[in-house]
């Protein structure tokens, strides 16, 4: 399970919070490219396919479909040689897209 939280109002991006027992994530983006995410389904890896939305930690964040049906973020240079890897399930990305709207 992983706790989605939308701080629109932050400056000076909104900031985006993803949350697990163990884990914690800030992403900034706009709420426009947050709402590209409902895109994601079509951003298959198998296909080399990603989403470049928001920056972490100074990187940029990549978003695309890992072959289990779950939602792959990659935070790094791009999305071949990325630092972070994290798996959410789907419904997280449909939980952001919902708030950034």
């Amino acid at each position: 399970m992983v706790k989605v939280t939308l701080d629109a109002d932050a400056d000076p991006l909104p900031t985006l919070t993803l949350q697990s027992e163990t884990w914690e994530l800030h992403i900034r983006a706009t709420l426009a490219n947050l709402s590209r995410l409902n895109g994601i389904r079509e951003a298959s890896w198998e296909e080399r396919k990603s989403l470049q939305i928001g920056n972490c930690a100074g990187s940029p964040v990549f978003w695309t479909i890992a072959p289990d049906d779950q939602a792959t973020l990659l935070i790094g240079q791009d999305d071949e040689t990325w630092d972070i890897g994290l798996l959410i399930p789907l419904t997280t990305i449909d939980k952001i897209v919902t708030l950034s709207h």
